[in-house]
């Protein structure tokens, strides 16, 4: 069972910070593609940013501007840097992990934007 644990999510103001780590118990390039959900309460999971094995990255267009999603591979981790963040971004955010066979989930971590 692959372990993704997800962790830097936490309460903060409207125009503030966070980053998101995601690290994986494995290679990050054992994925085809990682990426980072989110799931508001009463709304479905959607795909926030992601990146492929080659490096490609893909956002969400609400967030285009100010999320940047990034890689260590030397840490086998992912992190989503969210800059002026607004509060109809909180939400539970998942890491995610896409083999051929298999999609691995973390368990979440919350991010609360209010004033």
């Amino acid at each position: 069972q692959v372990q993704l644990v997800e962790s830097g999510g936490g309460l903060v103001q409207p125009g503030e910070s966070l980053r998101l780590s995601c690290a994986a118990a494995r290679s990050i390039f054992s994925f085809y593609v990682m990426g980072w959900y989110r799931q508001a309460p009463g709304k479905q999971r959607e795909l926030v940013a992601s990146i492929n094995i080659g490096g490609a990255t893909n956002y969400l267009d609400s967030v285009k501007g100010r999320y940047t999603l990034s890689r260590d591979s030397a840490k086998n981790t992912v992190y989503l840097q969210m800059d002026s963040l607004k509060p109809e971004d909180t939400a539970r955010y998942y890491c995610n992990g896409r083999t051929d066979s298999l999609d691995y989930w973390g368990q979440g971590t919350q991010v609360t934007v209010s004033s």
